[in-house]
């Protein structure tokens, strides 16, 4: 079959698919583009000649900004737990690179998505070409390259011979749940045009199996030794259990053993939030009942988590001198993280056989009535957070408080950056396992309204509340344009409180006096931007974008504006000030920022104090000395 470059990607793409438990799913269910002199006589031809021949086969979506289709391919493919994903192809030069940030927030938080760059001529009979890179000592570097170390899988193809390996290779670590994230495939602009006699196989309908790895028997009797004796055991699901649709057999698991659960921010969701023995959220951002049974907890049973400093809470979340872990995973880098009993298997599997291994063991009633009454304590600390009744301007946890009774069950909170996912982890109630999307794998600014555009691609039966600060909302809300041409409906919470004042919390707390994160003129007198605040209207910027805006003042009215955003088929932009110095409850744990070791100010050398006392806390997880000559594997 004679086609070109580009239109072998196209047809290559659209015949390729996932199959899980037997159920059979596209791979790819569409594309987003933004072209170029770098893709539009190449993919872009070809996206139109698919679209003219079927417009189911590889549907196109125009995006507004490379990033933004990068974070909303992402977030479909969570919401789609990996099974399926869109591809984004932008242009050579300032398009390539602006999936860089996209393609590190997805490789990550290992979520697939595949990049398709225009690049330089391949004959460099053009060159330099417009937009391109002159290296001085290698001329074939290109900014591309710049993708590689964010990418689990890259390759240019300087042939047309060479493209059927590139894309194997792509759909090889696309579908492996172990090695999956951003996988480039860069594609030269007079190669895209270039035409080739194809095998007809190389076109024909693919399923690409999504193993389920069972546990080795004899890392699972290990397992199961270790959690035996254990007095006061804790899993700590990750984002693995979400993934892999394993949240039935934790539920059974921990039933079955009494053994009680928190989650992650990938991880939540994973129990319901009234479960008797979900503990919500842990860590730095964490509430009062899983960070106190994590302190005591002599056994750590790791479903799916890569243990980052938030969950640990830079690693003084754990505090048994003798704790040990267990760590069931599909990549085995996890699988050995502070020394624990290692178990390489997907999370549904493991769980139902550790939980058949440990057949007739379970934790006293005694502990599981202790993690039932501390979790009832945090409920309670939930509800009079949402319901503090502050004036003149709301707390950003009524917010979150009125979001939670306005949803449904099966609505999809999405949020990313600022103080916002650090709130709804401690406090979101979570009712449904897909009911909670926060990425802070990268924690990325700008990624929740693209994001969210890709969560309501992927399951348009649910509505979506897209909750993001001002400053998130400034670095891209392009996207919402796109949500408006695809009549893609969302519900957009905008809390505006003129500033990142996240990370002016952050500031005041390591005595940096909250400096450079509030919306200010300069003033005249003092050459700071210590002035009035800036008159920003985010509302009329949402508006000209074409979404309605509906403007609440208090709580109250922010509900009625939500429920008629609920009542809505269009995208709605709720729009509500907030009153950044009233803290969500404090979830009795830490996090490492470093605070400057001499300083002239006193707010610095303060906390400076109260940073040497918290780092006290802060230890290896294991001592080398104690557990020297164990065998982890």
């Amino acid at each position: 079959m004679r086609l070109t470059v580009g239109q072998a990607v196209v047809r290559f793409l659209s015949a390729q698919y996932t199959e899980r438990d037997g159920e059979r799913h596209r791979l790819f269910e569409g594309c987003f583009g933004i072209f170029g002199h770098g893709n539009v006589a190449g993919l872009g031809q070809a996206l139109l000649e698919s679209e003219l021949a079927d417009p189911e086969a590889l549907p196109y979506h125009q995006a507004r900004n490379e990033q933004g289709m990068v974070h909303a391919a992402v977030g479909f493919a969570r919401m789609r737990n990996r099974l399926s994903t869109l591809a984004c192809t932008a242009s050579i030069g300032p398009g390539a690179t602006n999936m860089v940030t996209g393609a590190a927030l997805a490789t990550i938080s290992r979520l697939p998505v595949l990049l398709l760059p225009g690049d330089v001529f391949a004959t460099r009979v053009a060159d330099p070409v417009l937009q391109q890179l002159e290296h001085p000592v290698s001329h074939d570097v290109s900014v591309n390259d710049s993708l590689r170390p964010v990418s689990t899988f890259f390759d240019r193809v300087w042939r047309p011979e060479q493209l059927p390996a590139a894309l194997l290779g792509a759909m090889r670590v696309l579908t492996d749940p172990a090695e999956t994230g951003a996988v480039t495939v860069a594609l030269p602009q007079d190669v895209q045009a270039e035409a080739y006699d194809w095998p007809d196989e190389l076109f024909a309908p693919r399923v690409w199996h999504v193993a389920r790895p069972v546990p080795e028997p004899a890392a699972l009797a290990r397992a199961a030794e270790v959690v035996r004796t254990a007095r006061r055991p804790l899993v700590v699901a990750g984002g693995g259990v979400i993934y892999g649709e394993a949240t039935a057999a934790l539920r059974e698991f921990a039933e079955a053993t009494g053994v009680p659960v928190a989650e992650t921010q990938a991880g939540k969701g994973s129990m319901a939030y009234d479960h008797p023995l979900a503990l919500g959220a842990v860590g730095s951002t964490g509430t009062t009942a899983a960070n106190r049974m994590a302190r005591e907890a002599d056994v750590v049973i790791g479903v799916g988590t890569r243990y980052s400093d938030f969950t640990t809470a830079s690693r003084t979340a754990f505090q048994d001198p003798d704790v040990r872990f267990v760590n069931i995973n599909v990549a085995g880098s996890d699988t050995v993280k502070h020394s624990g009993v290692a178990v390489q298997a997907d999370a549904r599997e493991a769980l139902v056989s550790l939980r058949e291994e440990l057949a007739g063991w379970s934790t006293p009633v005694g502990y599981r009535d202790r993690a039932r009454a501390l979790a009832a304590e945090w409920d309670q600390t939930v509800q009079e957070a949402y319901t503090l009744r502050h004036s003149p301007r709301p707390a950003q946890s009524e917010v979150i408080g009125a979001v939670e009774d306005v949803s449904e069950d099966r609505d999809v909170v999405v949020c990313a950056a600022g103080s916002m996912p650090g709130d709804l982890h401690k406090l979101w109630r979570t009712r449904d396992p897909k009911g909670y999307h926060v990425e802070y794998g990268y924690s990325c600014m700008g990624y929740e309204i693209a994001g969210g555009l890709g969560v309501r691609m992927a399951a348009p039966d649910r509505d979506v509340f897209v909750l993001v600060g001002d400053g998130s909302y400034l670095m891209m809300a392009q996207e919402l344009v796109t949500a408006v041409q695809e009549a893609e409906k969302l519900i957009v919470v905008l809390v505006q409180n003129h500033g990142f004042q996240s990370i002016g919390s952050l500031s005041e707390s390591v005595g940096a006096q909250r400096f450079g994160t509030r919306y200010r003129y300069r003033d005249e007198t003092s050459g700071r931007l210590d002035g009035a605040t800036l008159p920003v209207d985010l509302a009329a910027n949402a508006e000209s974008l074409g979404a309605r805006v509906i403007r609440a003042h208090d709580v109250e009215s922010l509900r009625a504006g939500l429920r008629q955003a609920k009542e809505a088929d269009e995208t709605v932009v709720v729009h509500i000030e907030t009153d950044p110095m009233v803290p969500a409850p404090d979830s009795e744990s830490w996090w490492d920022v470093p605070v400057s070791e001499v300083a002239e100010l006193d707010t610095t050398r303060r906390a400076r104090g109260t940073y040497d006392e918290q780092k006290k806390e802060q230890r290896a997880l294991v001592d080398p000395a104690e557990r020297a000559g164990e065998d982890a594997t």
